[in-house]
């Protein structure tokens, strides 16, 4: 299997894949202003001494081959079309904490005010984008890795993307703000008690945890690492109603919507 990939901060630009998927290590991080985009290349493949593939090019003559296309109609046009900023509001905390309720009545109300919107669901992704991914911490950094890269190119086109993941790891949820333009990534971490979490148990997965049908899941068996320094942390206890409201004061406040 072999991926190669052009990445930079506004997210990917070209991938080659052969075979299944897996998780592509960190990238560094790259500057892009005003189009002058600092792209580099990454070739999984490129320091493993086993692999081979006789139809292969060594490694400069396949970044030769993958450039980024710069397109007439940029972000910014889209958003001045959609009159909001593009941004991703990623909302992380434990499996029951209440994110994708929160993000559900969050896109409701945005769609009532005209904003141009898109909901990333974790279950959803699964079905589709993710299906071939199992709940191992290098699975879970994959599934985090592909979401980001489509919330990035969403970004692209304008949209304010609302994802809804438990992405238990700091190390990943950093990589996908890297990979947006300053200020494009809003964390938003709903703080619920596990205590409470585990009593709603809207899907029956804490009671299966206990019971030790179902491994490595987060808060019991495995690690949520929450975050130090997002940008809203919401009670997950209040009502759903008067979190809603610090959304969109948090959103009206950064000016990526002004209705």
């Amino acid at each position: 299997m072999r991926w190669c990939a052009a990445t930079s901060r506004t997210g990917v630009r070209a991938i080659c894949w052969e075979g299944s998927s897996m998780a592509l290590p960190p990238a560094e991080k790259h500057q892009a202003v005003d189009g002058n985009r600092d792209d580099t290349i990454y070739d999984e493949n490129s320091h493993d001494e086993n692999s081979h593939d006789e139809n292969s090019h060594d490694e400069n003559s396949r970044d030769e081959n993958i450039v980024w296309h710069d397109h007439p109609v940029a972000r910014r046009d889209r958003e001045r079309l959609h009159r909001h900023q593009g941004a991703v509001i990623w909302f992380t905390g434990l499996s029951g904490s209440g994110k994708s309720t929160l993000a559900g009545q969050l896109e409701q109300r945005l769609h009532q005010l005209g904003v141009s919107t898109y909901l990333l669901d974790g279950d959803n992704v699964r079905h589709g984008l993710c299906r071939d991914l199992g709940f191992s911490d290098a699975d879970r950094r994959e599934n985090i890795r592909r979401v980001g890269e489509v919330a990035s190119l969403m970004v692209d086109a304008g949209l304010v993307v609302l994802t809804a993941f438990i992405s238990p790891h700091r190390a990943e949820r950093q990589l996908v703000r890297e990979s947006l333009p300053e200020g494009k990534f809003i964390e938003v971490f709903v703080d619920t008690p596990l205590v409470v979490c585990e009593a709603r148990d809207p899907k029956g997965l804490y009671k299966k945890a206990r019971a030790g049908t179902l491994t490595n899941f987060t808060g019991i068996d495995a690690v949520y690492e929450p975050p130090h320094t997002p940008e809203l942390r919401l009670e997950g206890e209040q009502l759903v109603t008067n979190l809603t409201d610090q959304l969109l004061d948090l959103l009206h406040s950064r000016a990526i919507i002004k209705v």
